[in-house]
């Protein structure tokens, strides 16, 4: 029995028993879970945003994963666009103050970056937090206990129980957390689906009034009135008419130069006007660029 060099072996170390389960470290769990971002691993930066869990994320890791889906966590697949998460509105501790984590410095787990702005309860994890998917007001359990009211106690927004969502939730939270979120997305589309019928319908109404008001004879009282050859007595048609005229077209009986009815715009086109006569070069037609 004996082994290399005369040892001789205990019966605890041939005897093998049942190992214990390895306990996990509570406090660095709610630290990683209340200063980490739950997609990168990265601290929390502003802007911070959380999901309909109760999950806290950094904004662009939600915006990568959603970019690429390959990257996203199994515990953040239910994060299909933006709309599934709410920026936080949290209020900064005064008292806080970011220290570089060195190997022979003491760091105090205790503080944290944002505390609740009714009671001052530090957002470390040992308080329970939550927030309004309406307007992202964080706020700690305890005060929303202790001030029961309607609407928010920092923005003063109105504050439904449905609406209501728990920062990192225990699992005996998460399952009404999870309803909550279901029933919330549930509204959402079918509020979409009701504004969509209704501007479908509006568009309905508008184009079927178009239709009966093309349906109805034009009014024609205000309409110029025509001649038995169908010209418009109005404005340079009627001019052109007068000088269509064949009782004015025979030569010697009509002159454009002394139609009273005519314009001097037009009378100037021709020849006959005085403009034309009183011209020191020759007519277009007779103009010659070598003796002009």
């Amino acid at each position: 029995m004996g082994c290399d060099g005369g040892t001789i072996p205990k019966r605890d170390e041939l005897v093998r028993t049942k190992k214990k389960t390895e306990m996990k470290d509570k406090q660095s769990d709610l630290n990683f879970r209340w200063r980490c971002c739950n997609i990168s691993q990265a601290p929390l930066i502003p802007p911070i945003v959380a999901c309909g869990l109760g999950r806290l994320y950094n904004k662009d890791a939600v915006i990568m994963g959603i970019l690429d889906k390959a990257t996203m966590p199994e515990s953040a697949k239910h994060i299909k666009s933006l709309k599934d998460v709410k920026e936080l509105n949290l209020t900064s501790n005064p008292a806080y103050t970011q220290r570089e984590g060195k190997s022979d410095s003491y760091t105090d787990h205790q503080t944290a970056a944002y505390i609740c702005p009714v009671i001052g309860l530090e957002m470390n994890g040992k308080f329970r937090f939550c927030f309004s998917w309406k307007c992202g007001c964080v706020v700690s359990e305890r005060a929303m206990k202790e001030l029961k009211s309607n609407v928010c106690h920092k923005c003063q927004a109105d504050v439904e129980e449905s609406e209501i969502v728990v920062l990192n939730p225990e699992d005996s939270d998460l399952d009404l957390m999870r309803t909550r979120m279901e029933s919330r997305q549930a509204r959402m589309k079918a509020k979409k689906r009701a504004d969509k019928q209704s501007s479908t319908q509006v568009a309905t109404s508008s184009g079927s009034q178009e239709v009966d008001n093309s349906s109805n004879p034009p009014d024609t009282s205000k309409q110029p009135s025509e001649n038995p050859d169908g010209v418009k007595r109005s404005g340079v048609v009627g001019t052109l008419q007068a000088v269509c005229d064949p009782k004015k077209a025979k030569p010697g009986n009509y002159k454009i130069a002394k139609d009273p009815e005519a314009s001097t715009a037009y009378k100037s086109l021709f020849t006959s006007s005085e403009k034309a006569k009183n011209q020191m070069k020759a007519h277009w037609i007779t103009y010659n660029p070598f003796y002009n």
